[in-house]
């Protein structure tokens, strides 16, 4: 993946929520070191950017004898958490549209929930089931006649770039899944994390918007499909080299698990 802007930082975040999180949580710095080595980020930055992380409150280190583990914070689980219901599990379509009065709202908030402002201390964003930010007064409101109108709240713009440099970058590789000889076990690991990265880059900007909100040609239902095909045909090769290379606090951790064969289903 040649060309792919990566920060140390957010690649880590990526290991861990795709990887480490629904197998134990814990991994060896040794193995971080190793994942990270693949796409092309050095050990110098893998220490500097976990530690760091761990100022940050997003890792939290532990040791055993000589050797160093890092698990994600609660912070950084919850907000993963999150993600991780928009990039595996199934899709729903929001049928209504929330308005909230969030006096104070950081704009931190408002990114990470998806809202737009709609003029002062007023946000909207549509209806996905979750809760309003604390404190909010939140208003649940009806389709209007014509919701693509609530869409310009939004920079749908920059948006779809991010979807068309998603596809342009990856749906070659759908095409070289299934050749022979197919891809190690070690590349398809790479490949699929860098797939949720760039992925989970443009979604979690993505509000989501009602399909008759959306502008003609999106490209959002077109990444999604090809998302969910990569990221399934990858991952037995993926999961082989997870069980075989990564190491937690008490072992190789397992190819697989309940929480992640989860994931696998509902992509299915």
């Amino acid at each position: 993946m040649q060309g792919l802007p990566l920060t140390a930082a957010s690649f880590i975040v990526t290991v861990y929520g795709d990887v480490v999180v629904t197998r134990g949580e814990v991994l060896w710095m040794g193995s971080l070191i190793g994942v990270c080595k693949r796409v092309g980020i050095s050990e110098t930055l893998v220490r500097t950017a976990a530690s760091r992380l761990a100022a940050a409150g997003r890792l939290e280190g532990e040791r055993k004898g000589r050797r160093s583990f890092y698990r994600l914070a609660p912070a950084a689980r919850t907000e993963f958490s999150g993600a991780a219901r928009l990039l595996y599990a199934a899709e729903i379509e929001p049928t209504r549209w929330l308005v909230i009065h969030a006096p104070g709202l950081s704009e931190e908030e408002a990114r990470r929930q998806r809202m737009a402002r709609m003029g002062g201390e007023v946000w909207i964003r549509p209806d996905r089931g979750g809760p309003p930010p604390r404190d909010a007064l939140a208003l649940r409101a009806e389709a209007i006649s014509d919701p693509a109108a609530l869409a310009g709240f939004w920079d749908l713009d920059a948006l779809q770039s991010g979807y068309a440099a998603m596809l342009a970058r990856f749906a070659p590789l759908a095409g070289e899944i299934g050749r022979k000889p197919g891809l190690e076990p070690s590349e398809a690991l790479a490949a699929r994390l860098l797939l949720v990265q760039v992925y989970r880059g443009v979604l979690l900007r993505d509000p989501c918007l009602p399909t008759a909100a959306l502008p003609s040609g999106w490209l959002g239902a077109e990444a999604r499909k090809l998302f969910r095909r990569l990221y399934l045909a990858l991952s037995p090769a993926a999961d082989a080299e997870i069980g075989r290379s990564l190491e937690g606090r008490e072992g190789l951790l397992p190819q697989t698990t309940p929480g992640s064969e989860t994931r696998l289903a509902a992509l299915a």
